[in-house]
């Protein structure tokens, strides 16, 4: 059983930065493929980015593309999010998630962090 911890999330201004940690324990984590996903209020939980197990691969959905990067230190059983140039869309509940199989669908992650809020204030 893999427990994820994110933090990091807080109020910034519209073209600031934040970065959002994911702490995980009870597991392998370079086994784990991991993802950022966010849901915004009334709003269905999307894709942000993944990583795979190596850090080697990455991707990003056409919405922060340019802007966010998603990061890993298998050292440290942590994968980060830097997000730049912030739009107040970018407001959202933001969840880390581990999995084995590569792909963007929620479903394919087995295990989510509680969730870090970042508001983007316009």
């Amino acid at each position: 059983q893999v427990q994820l911890v994110e933090s990091g999330g807080g109020l910034v201004q519209t073209g600031g930065s934040v970065r959002l940690s994911c702490a995980a324990s009870g597991g392998i984590f370079r086994r784990y493929r991991m993802g950022w996903f966010r849901q915004a209020p009334g709003k269905e939980r999307e894709f942000v980015a993944a990583i795979n197990q190596s850090g080697g691969g990455t991707d990003y959905a056409d919405a922060v593309k340019g802007r966010f990067t998603i990061s890993r230190d298998n050292a440290k059983n942590t994968v980060y999010l830097q997000m730049n140039s912030l739009k107040p869309e970018d407001t959202a509940v933001y969840y880390c998630a581990a999995g084995s199989i590569s792909g963007r669908a929620s479903h394919l992650y087995d295990y989510w962090g509680q969730g870090t809020q970042v508001t983007v204030s316009s």
